[in-house]
């Protein structure tokens, strides 16, 4: 399984329409595109020092060549928009993971 990870730290003056788009647009257009199977929106709890609020989405595709299409055909106009829309006010920084071994408790 690969999880591709996005860390996204939004301006407050926009934190609000960031948010709902996220939540109501964004993510759920990925999710149609078919190359990932579940993800995942967590506000991360550190406090950074240039403000805002930071997140992350890990969007979670069966192998490497599902992420790989993803980035071919749909990431463009994905990030396009995120950058028309918000610009400045957005610091993005993505990640690949694979996971190795999942632990549950028994």
């Amino acid at each position: 399984m690969i999880i591709y990870n996005v860390t996204i730290n939004i301006d407050d003056s926009v934190h609000d329409k960031w948010l709902s788009w996220m939540m109501e647009k964004h993510i759920p257009e990925i999710m149609e595109t078919g190359k990932f199977y579940k993800s995942k929106i967590v506000k991360v709890l550190v406090v950074e020092e240039m403000g805002g609020s930071t997140y992350a989405i890990q969007y979670f595709a069966e192998n490497m060549e599902k992420l790989q299409a993803y980035y071919t055909e749909d990431a463009p106009r994905f990030r396009e928009e995120g950058a028309k829309l918000f610009g400045d006010k957005m610091l993005t920084f993505r990640t690949e993971m694979e996971l190795l071994k999942e632990f549950k408790m028994v």
